[in-house]
């Protein structure tokens, strides 16, 4: 039997049951990843698994440095194909992480592979999959049509044209493609040169003079405003940690204006800057009815030397431990007193808290929107088996799991949709091990719309995306 079978991941009749009727035909709805826009608008056609596979993988770069893996093969100016050929030699050592899932998940959906990918088949593999990538039906259009997905949400930042996704708009793809306001450098004010480069972009895009925290805010806004007519619905935030408490107009403008000046902000003095412009943030996504994700708890490049050579998304973040009770209430709490908390995803990265991030989204949900506030997927470090069954644990234990809206692919890879079909597996088995075990009913009427909700309405009522 292929390592990649029917049955895959699948512990039980009843999860398999589950599986095969009522999860694995459902579209995807992709509301979280970093593919480019650049490369849907021109519907690019990857040369080679380097470009499809490698070329913007941190997972896959962490794991071969962790193999004694040169970085010119890695990131450096090794070919392509020895740098496939340096993954594949890695790939049997990553035995129990995800990437050996993964990885030969992907073979086998875009490219009917059974192999194992190792040294030996290596070679062969590379190119059969370039013959095949060279058909329509791997370029990106294609890639969205076979994986039947709806739509996906990309991650842009204000201070980006948004012309490719004009482009998008105007074309005949089917899937509907969204951008994402995503205004993270507006928290640079740790870093002055960062800070100032920027803005120049930012004054750009917006035709303005950027010189203090009010003009800031109003380029901003003028972006938001222009992101929502691109048919953006969805915000998403980056965060490392808040201030626990919150932060005055006057002592912003004083963080602002010192980053202006070249001072760099202490770390207490970012986060206050960071819980203040998030107000802002919160309230003009309620005013507009998006939806509001915050990624929180990285620790981001730790490793100078990597930082230095590699640039950001290198593959050096990892989990942090500060504390974000506290901090998050109080910013949710303050937005939902002014009747101005949008719907919100959070997403957990350390799982010590896995229950103060999923009681924390209990205590502002309105009544009025099912699931308002969301515990998201399990994310980066988390997004693999065991980090997807705490989550879905977690909100099954202290909330309510049928109006959870599913799985995203957090990924810069057209090759990662199978993620989707991943999480369905690993869901699927953890229902079907429920039923089997007589902890809950096996009645068809709850579980197929439980399943199709979470595979895909649940996220497609939830963002309310304008259609394509």
């Amino acid at each position: 039997m292929a390592f990649i079978h029917d049955d895959f991941l699948l512990g039980n009749k009843t999860s398999r049951r589950l599986y095969h009727e009522f999860a694995e035909t459902q579209p995807i709805l992709d509301f979280h990843n970093h593919l480019s826009p650049s490369d849907i608008a021109s519907n690019r056609q990857f040369a080679n698994l380097w470009e499809a596979w490698l070329e913007h993988d941190h997972y896959k770069w962490r794991a071969m440095r962790a193999n004694g893996v040169d970085e010119r093969l890695i990131t450096g100016d090794a070919s392509p194909r020895d740098k496939f050929l340096a993954w594949a030699a890695t790939v049997p050592c990553t035995l129990r992480n995800p990437l050996h899932h993964w990885t030969h998940l992907e073979l086998k959906r875009y490219f009917g592979i059974d192999d194992f990918l190792n040294e030996q088949t290596a070679p062969q593999i590379w190119e059969q999959t370039c013959t095949q990538l060279a058909d329509s039906s791997l370029s990106v259009h294609g890639i969205l049509g076979k994986f039947n997905v709806t739509a996906i949400c990309t991650t842009d930042d204000p201070a980006d044209t948004l012309a490719h996704h004009q482009q998008i708009a105007a074309s005949s793809l089917k899937t509907r493609v969204c951008p994402t306001f995503r205004p993270d450098r507006a928290f640079s004010v740790h870093d002055p040169a960062i800070l100032k480069n920027w803005l120049a972009s930012l004054e750009k895009a917006t035709d303005s003079t950027i010189h203090s925290l009010d003009t800031l805010l109003s380029a901003l806004k003028k972006r938001h405003d222009d992101f929502h007519t691109a048919g953006c619905r969805v915000s998403d935030h980056g965060i490392e940690s808040l201030a626990g408490t919150l932060t005055t107009e006057a002592r912003a403008k004083d963080i602002f204006e010192s980053a202006l000046a070249g001072k760099a902000a202490t770390p207490t003095e970012r986060e206050q800057f960071m819980t203040y412009m998030m107000l802002h943030f919160g309230r003009w996504n309620a005013a507009r009815g998006w939806t509001m994700q915050m990624h929180v708890g990285p620790m981001r490049n730790n490793n100078k030397r990597l930082m230095e050579m590699v640039g950001a998304d290198a593959g050096c973040d990892s989990i942090g431990d500060a504390r974000h009770a506290q901090p998050l209430a109080l910013l949710m709490g303050q937005l939902d007193y002014e009747a101005a908390l949008p719907k919100t995803v959070l997403y957990n990265l350390n799982p010590a808290d896995n229950y103060v991030f999923g009681g924390l989204v209990g205590n502002f949900q309105d009544g009025k929107t099912a699931g308002k506030i969301q515990l998201g997927s399990g994310w980066w470090f988390m997004d693999q088996k065991e980090g997807m069954e705490w989550q879905i644990n977690t909100l099954s234990n202290l909330g309510l799991l049928s109006r959870f809206i599913g799985m995203v692919t957090d990924s810069r890879s057209f090759l990662s949709f199978p993620r989707h079909e991943y999480f369905r597996r690993i869901l699927c088995n953890l229902l079907g091990a429920d039923i089997e075990a007589g902890l809950i009913p096996d009645h068809d009427d709850l579980l197929k719309p439980l399943l199709e909700n979470i595979c895909h309405n649940n996220a497609h009522h939830y963002l309310a995306l304008p259609p394509a």
